[in-house]
């Protein structure tokens, strides 16, 4: 009993990080999501182009223009969409981020800089919570890509910045989005960085253009579990399969753990029953993790 508790307990962190549904913005735009903690955050910035209640976000191509706005506005990296939207999505002005007629997905918001801040302190702490939330690899950062794993599944990416005289910049080395939250005369922002793997906290003009990414409050936390009834699995111990009954026919996610942590095996299922071969794998103890909208739940697996 002791060593499946302590089994459970390493593998919480673990279990606060899955992939979630997707969702829409106004205009339609699909948005992968990913849980962290108890936050849900988009995979991808924003690219809405209207309000959520149908007003259009102006495209603001003059340099002039842009740097005189108090209003909301949106536009391209370098005045790009074919090259630019699809991967980093728009850059906005704060006076977007903060718009009273919404700008993210129903039911989702700006991130406050305590949002950020929380989501920075569960992956711990800012000094290495950039490498945790930024795409891994050099395929859209420059090198070194200081610290990127991507662990985290937020995938942050390189977008650059508009200044509020027209420059475009740092694209490929810096990814930067609002927060809601004002300090003075400016708003406060995050900023990750190709040579870092922390994540910084500026004070930030609210005329740049940045990026967006909406989040909200999960209500289901670790604490929840999977009633007895909804999960069950038999034989266990197994000599090569065992099976998982799934008696409320919901989607399941299922992950397989070894005791050092390594995910050997991920479904997911809806149907009444699911069959698990291990007959590959050395005798020993395993950690089954079960999770879905009501909750999650961990069973001891062993292998004789």
């Amino acid at each position: 009993m002791a060593r499946t508790l302590l089994l459970i307990s390493a593998f919480l962190v673990l279990s606060a990080i899955s992939h979630a549904q997707t969702v829409n913005d106004y205009d339609g735009n699909l948005y992968d999501t990913v849980h962290i903690g108890n936050q849900a955050w988009l995979m991808q910035n924003l690219k809405v182009i209207h309000y959520n209640n149908g007003d259009l976000i102006p495209n603001v191509t003059d340099s002039t223009t842009w740097g005189s706005l108090t209003t909301g506005a949106r536009c391209y990296y370098g005045n790009d969409s074919a090259s630019n939207d699809s991967v980093y999505g728009s850059l906005y002005n704060w006076y977007a981020a903060h718009n009273s007629n919404l700008i993210c997905p129903l039911g989702w918001r700006v991130p406050s800089d305590g949002d950020w801040t929380s989501l920075e302190n569960f992956l711990g702490g800012s000094i290495v919570a950039g490498g945790k939330l930024k795409e891994a690899g050099t395929m859209h950062w420059l090198a070194p890509n200081a610290g990127a794993t991507n662990s985290s599944g937020f995938t942050g990416l390189p977008g650059g910045m508009r200044g509020p005289y027209n420059s475009f910049s740092t694209i490929n080395e810096n990814g930067l989005w609002w927060t809601s939250t004002t300090t003075g005369a400016y708003a406060w922002s995050r900023y990750f960085w190709n040579m870092y793997a922390g994540v910084d906290r500026n004070p930030t003009p609210k005329r740049i253009g940045m990026s967006i990414r909406c989040m909200k409050d999960l209500n289901i936390g670790i604490g929840s579990t999977l009633k007895q009834e909804e999960f069950k699995v038999y034989p266990n111990p197994s000599k090569g399969f065992f099976t998982i009954e799934n008696t409320d026919l919901k989607m399941i996610n299922l992950q397989l753990y070894t005791s050092t942590g390594v995910c050997i095996i991920e479904k997911t299922f809806s149907n009444s029953t699911l069959e698990i071969d291990i007959s590959s794998l050395p005798k020993g103890i395993y950690l089954l993790k079960a999770s879905n909208m009501d909750g999650v739940s961990f069973q001891k697996i062993i292998k004789e």
